[in-house]
């Protein structure tokens, strides 16, 4: 039998102890038995583990390859600068990654530091991990649990289990075995949990699990066994550099070959090999990489969200199916009385203003209505603190503010009408009642379940009301409201015996109020432009079903006629092969488990999704790391939920989301534009390399010169592309599809287009200015930047004219093109730099014509353009 199924006397013969507690000697026997009541930390990842990370990376394996042969063969020239790009990209990763390890510890303690327990028969304050199987801990409001307990005594006791489970509402809770052995924790009321936090009553129960055998510590046991996912970009960068690996080793497998059957010495033919590695090797792909990665991570900071892992800002932009918990998170977190219903009206909230002055009044001056809220207002244990905000109960705190709006004065009417005896709340009758004075007699207002009060009307009240509130509160329950009837009966004198029976008899019904925690007002946009964007959000949440439900409705996850809701019983009876064909359909799933969370991440996975997970709560923390991206509420969230997530929203707006994904979706796209331009332009240098020897040209360029082409072109240039701005359409298109790899949508072809057109015209140019006489080297040297610095422009859209994108809506390209053809003028036209790269200054009929054959470039890539649209190939944004 599990703990909740046996009574509190079975529990205290099991684990051997009592009302007095455990001995002092029992205690520590067990202590050093069981080890202490703490969770098992995961560790951090160290600095020297972060640092390391950064040169796992095939591409940077790739240059540090191609470094380390052009230094065996004595060539430092290019070896040191390649290995400089590695180490300054290095540093940049970890100077992001080891700011945000910093900001967030990985994992920390949820219980108190202390805890009041009986040992020997005396209540005494410990440290919470020192708590040992069998000890009795005393509860308090305020108190977080320190260790899962089965109650043994609970006194109006009511326990907030939204962390746990994801219940907003306070659960109340007794000492009663319960037969089901199945039952959900949020069902388990004669259980509290470690982590969970009194908010109302006292009570004490017997520790049945400490440390890492509690409910929490079994979702840290599940967050620690969860691998990290690497992202799309990583993925499919991993998967082109196996590819381009293959490229250059095949290619300079055939120069160097070729090269030795003609008769050419075994340095020259190694030089020559490294300079087409180095050509087709985008060396500064991943130092722009990491840092627009970084520079979208210091923007996105500034729009409330925290990037804990900087490939994460890229992830965003794959994103297709986002899973979001709703407490705290689509919804405020705040209950809230939305309506009421009396004398056969139903009333909004919005229509409260002034609501008092317009009731009728009866013969004392208090009309019926006016009861309804004086009842809300006294019937009531919430405070006000200093600053004006109730504090107290969530459904009271609502209540509170109710009487508020509608103008009632708390502290006028406890002056009025002092309180002067009550009935606590119980969890069995589900009510309280209050008794106050009222002119020469006293009011009793009772406050509860609908069924409690319309058990105790006056018989004609019962026939006549009760039905009508019934139907009401049916419909309120359907729309996901929590309801609360209000009651009250007067009294000549105090009544006697202060007894539920009599006292919650012969009730005049006031009204029914429905409570709901609000969707935040910004959900419903959020998910709108989700939708929009192609992705799918999904609620996940451990609420009840009909709560769910509503609250999906209302910020647009579910249509008015859409159903697809799936419970966490139903889930457990579901196998796994079903479920795959199900999980496509399900929109929303309440009352769920944290390890069924995980479950559904996975399965979302198999089926090619990109899961982003959302959420606050430590049950959310396992399936927060095992998605593509997990996201944390930054106020709210656990500090287990946020050690597992890649991404922290600082305002716990979910509206916070859609801008990180906008942003997500620009960086993504214009990493993938630089990669274009990046491998388009290396391309062409590929093919001027590779094909001159075979046409019985000499080698075009030196690996000095091919080197400086793709620092100097790939570097300012490249980096200013991916400033390029997000137009409206980025959220109005699909994510990238999942299986699409970087060649994918037509680069691949545009690619090869593109690089064989700047490598033909090179070509052309070296054949030409070697038959002229002319400084045909310097000549095609200038060529590929001036090519270069027109096709970057040409790149930043697949089918919209320059004139169309205007020349200066980036300004930061603008500037780089500048800062470039500045650098190579100074490359070819001064004496130290001549020496440097091995130039010569070319006269104005020279440059001339390397201008000319850029501006074919230009006007080529213009005509294809034009080609596109004639033909109806328009793909806005898409790279």
């Amino acid at each position: 039998m599990t703990w909740h199924q046996r009574t509190s006397e079975e529990v205290c013969a099991e684990l051997q102890t009592g009302p007095a507690g455990l001995e002092q000697e029992e205690a520590g026997r067990r202590l050093a038995e069981t080890g202490p009541n703490e969770l098992r930390e995961k560790r951090g990842r160290s600095p020297w583990i972060m640092l390391l990370g950064q040169f796992t990376d095939l591409l940077i394996l790739i240059l540090l390859g191609s470094a380390i042969l052009a230094a065996f063969i004595g060539d430092l020239g290019d070896a040191l600068p390649i290995i400089a790009i590695v180490i300054i990209n290095a540093c940049i990763g970890f100077a992001q990654e080891y700011r945000a390890e910093q900001a967030l510890a990985a994992l920390r303690k949820m219980a108190g530091q202390t805890a009041r327990v009986v040992r020997g028969g005396q209540v005494e304050e410990l440290p919470a991990r020192e708590i040992v199987p069998g000890d009795l801990v005393i509860l308090e409001t305020g108190a977080v649990v320190p260790a899962d307990l089965r109650l043994c005594e609970a006194v109006h006791l009511r326990v907030e289990e939204a962390a746990l489970t994801g219940e907003s509402v306070p659960v109340d809770k007794d000492t009663a075995p319960r037969d089901d052995a199945a039952l959900p924790l949020g069902d388990r009321l004669n259980m509290a949990y470690r982590g969970t936090v009194v908010v109302y009553g006292r009570g004490s129960g017997i520790a049945v699990a400490t440390g890492m055998a509690t409910e929490l510590g079994g979702i840290a046991a599940l967050l620690e066994g969860e691998e990290e996912v690497r992202t799309p970009l990583q993925r499919r960068l991993t998967h082109f550099g196996k590819r381009l690996a293959a490229v250059i080793i095949a290619i300079c497998a055939v120069v160097l070959v070729a090269g030795l059957m003609r008769g050419e010495p075994l340095p020259l033919m190694l030089l020559t090999a490294i300079s087409l590695a180095v050509a087709a090797i985008p060396e500064a792909l991943p130092a722009v990489v990491t840092i627009s990665l970084a520079l979208g991570a210091n923007k996105m900071v500034r729009q409330n969200a925290l990037i804990r892992r900087l490939h994460a800002v890229e992830t965003l932009g794959s994103v297709s199916c986002i899973c979001t918990d709703k407490t705290g998170t689509l919804t405020l977190n705040r209950m809230a009385v939305t309506e009421f219903f009396h004398d056969g009206k139903r009333v909004m909230r919005d229509q409260l203003q002034g609501f008092a002055a317009s009731l009728p009044k009866g013969e004392e001056g208090v009309g019926a209505a006016e009861f309804l809220f004086i009842a809300a207002a006294l019937s009531n244990d919430a405070r006000r603190s200093a600053e004006g905000e109730w504090k107290g109960d969530p459904t009271e705190t609502a209540l509170a503010v109710l009487a508020q709006e509608a103008g009632f004065d708390r502290e006028e009417l406890e002056r009025l009408y002092p309180r002067v005896a009550e009935l606590p709340f119980d969890a069995e009758r589900k009510a309280m009642t209050t008794i106050h004075r009222f002119g020469n007699g006293f009011v009793s207002f009772t406050k509860g379940a609908l069924e409690s009060l319309t058990a105790g009307l006056a018989k004609e009240a019962a026939e006549s009301a009760g039905p009508i509130y019934r139907n009401e509160g049916e419909r309120m329950a359907a729309e996901g409201l929590r309801t609360i009837c209000l009651a009250m009966r007067r009294w000549d004198s105090l009544p006697h015996p202060l007894e539920p029976d009599p006292v919650e008899q012969g009730l005049q019904l006031l009204g029914l109020v429905g409570i709901e925690d609000p969707p935040r007002p910004e959900a419903a946009e959020a998910v709108a432009l989700c939708r929009t964007a192609g992705i799918t959000p999904i609620m996940i949440t451990g609420d009840h079903g009909v709560t769910a439900r509503a609250i999906a409705r209302d910020v647009g996850i579910l249509g008015p006629a859409d159903d697809g809701v799936m419970t966490g019983a139903e889930l457990a009876e579901t196998d796994d092969a079903r479920f795959r064909e199900m999980v496509g359909t399900v929109r929303v799933y309440a009352r769920v488990a944290p390890a069924q969370k995980l479950r559904i991440v996975k399965a979302l996975q198999e089926q090619g999704e990109y899961v982003a997970m959302t959420g606050d709560g430590v049950n959310d923390a396992p399936a927060l790391q095992r998605a593509d991206i997990g996201i944390a509420m930054g106020i709210t969230g656990t500090d287990v939920a946020k050690g597992a997530a890649s991404m922290v929203l600082l305002d716990d707006n979910f509206a916070t989301i859609v801008n990180a994904v906008r942003e997500g979706r620009r960086i993504y796209r214009n990493i993938l534009r630089f990669i274009v331009y990046s491998l388009t332009a290396n391309a062409g240098t590929l093919w001027l390399v590779f094909l001159a020897p075979f046409l019985g040209l000499p080698l075009p360029l030196l690996p000095i010169q091919i080197l400086w082409l793709n620092l100097l072109c790939d570097s300012l240039p490249g980096l200013a592309l991916t400033a390029e701005p997000a137009g409206p359409e980025v959220m109005q298109q699909p994510p990238m599809p999942p299986g699409e790899g970087i060649f994918g949508s037509g680069r691949g072809w545009y690619l090869a287009g593109y690089g064989l057109l700047l490598g033909g015209a090179a070509l052309l140019l070296q054949w030409w200015g070697k038959t002229a006489g002319l400084q045909w080297q310097t000549m095609v040297f200038t060529f590929l930047v001036a090519s270069r610095m027109v096709f970057v422009l040409q790149v930043r859209s697949r089918d919209r004219s320059l004139l169309e994108i205007g020349l200066f809506s980036n300004r930061p390209l603008v500037g780089a093109i500048a800062i470039t053809t500045l650098l190579q003028l100074a490359v070819v036209y001064l004496p130290p730099l001549n020496r440097l790269f091995a130039t010569h200054p070319l006269s104005l009929p020279e440059l001339s014509m390397v201008v000319v054959a850029a501006g074919l470039v230009q006007v080529t890539g213009e005509l294809e353009k034009l080609l596109r649209r004639s033909l109806g190939r328009r793909q806005g944004s898409q790279v």
